[in-house]
């Protein structure tokens, strides 16, 4: 969440470097583990120029850091980029919905879908229940953010989404 002493201009820039599919599976790419530009574009299927500045850009708003450089396999140096973590309280603007969905979907299309576990639920909430309801989520989700990586465990991502179901809303008067 935006903090009392960020400027507006600083939440902009910040939504602008998030605005961006490519960009938001990047920090997933590199979250369990430091990757380099070429490993990254290797990852996506894309030219490595081409994440070069996605890279850049989002190391320039703090949402990578750059590692330790090491030696590539034919001796050339390579700089390895971690995710800071940092996107999951930053303010998306509008239209960050959407980019988080076309991320989730382009990542989902590539999970075997029998590990895909997913549900689908239809409700009737007033203001107070869909309040409970989005706070309990969210407290899950933290819970599990905060807690230690698992060394030896599998990755897995979850999406979440509640959103106000217009196809069920009563029919206007003819």
């Amino acid at each position: 969440m935006p903090t009392a002493g960020d400027s507006v201009a600083e939440r902009d820039a910040d939504a602008r470097a998030l605005a961006s599919t490519v960009r938001v599976r990047i920090l997933r790419i590199c979250l369990d583990e430091p990757r380099t530009n070429k490993e990254i574009a290797q990852l996506l299927g894309k030219n490595p120029a081409t994440t070069l500045h996605h890279v850049r850009t989002l190391v320039a708003r703090g949402f990578l850091t750059a590692q330790p450089a090491r030696t590539g396999a034919r001796g050339a140096r390579e700089v390895p980029y971690l995710a800071t973590g940092r996107s999951w309280t930053t303010d998306l603007g509008p239209g960050g919905h959407q980019v988080l969905l076309d991320a989730f979907l382009e990542e989902l299309s590539a999970a075997d879908p029998a590990r895909v576990d997913m549900g689908r639920l239809g409700l009737r909430l007033d203001a107070e229940g869909r309040d409970e309801l989005s706070r309990r989520l969210n407290e899950v989700l933290e819970d599990f953010r905060q807690r230690e990586p698992v060394a030896d465990g599998e990755p897995w991502s979850v999406f979440v989404a509640i959103h106000h179901d217009t196809s069920r809303d009563p029919r206007p008067s003819a």
